[in-house]
């Protein structure tokens, strides 16, 4: 059974990871606006991977006979300056993520709630891998500020990115 605690930690974070949808959906929206077709993609696998792991924390919940309950999610921005302006957001953005996982992770280590710090690991893995994407992001776009055919380059090359489930639904569903 999990702690009150944990429990509502847990449902903010569903919320968290639907807003995270939310505003990729946006950037990907904003990109496409802006004739940045493969920004636009690699923001929607973005929403999709988010949509993803506010499911795996539903099942997670599920599965410990604890009630999902769904907030209202706040409003995203809709427009940004310039594609490397998405990815510094992004890193940000998953920045803060990160720390709500931690935090999810060190109220799981205070209830020694080992099956939940079991769960939260593979979240703690997968922002390390979402804050160094957007570094290179950002990196990337930087390196192509201004340059019409550095951006189609980079363009092209974030319109190649597919979307895989995450893995933990794949042994779940």
């Amino acid at each position: 059974m999990l702690s009150k605690q944990l429990h509502d930690a847990v449902n903010a974070q569903i919320n968290a990871e639907l807003w995270s949808a939310y505003l990729y959906l946006a950037m990907s929206m904003d990109a496409e606006a802006k004739g940045y077709k493969g920004v636009a993609n690699w923001y929607h696998v973005q929403f999709r991977e988010e949509q993803d792991h506010a499911r795996i924390f539903m099942n997670y919940l599920n599965s410990r006979d604890a009630k999902v309950v769904l907030q209202p999610i706040d409003a995203v921005p809709e427009t940004w300056e310039s594609v490397a302006d998405m990815f510094k957001q992004t890193l940000e953005h998953e920045k803060k993520v990160t720390a709500l996982i931690n935090n999810l992770a060190a109220i799981a280590n205070d209830d020694r709630d080992f099956a939940s710090i079991n769960r939260f690991t593979w979240f703690i893995d997968e922002q390390v891998e979402e804050e160094e994407n957007a570094r290179e992001l950002i990196a990337a776009a930087e390196a192509v500020e201004g340059n019409k055919y550095g951006m189609y380059m980079l363009d092209k090359e974030l319109a190649a990115r597919t979307y895989t489930q995450a893995s933990p639904l794949a042994t779940a569903e």
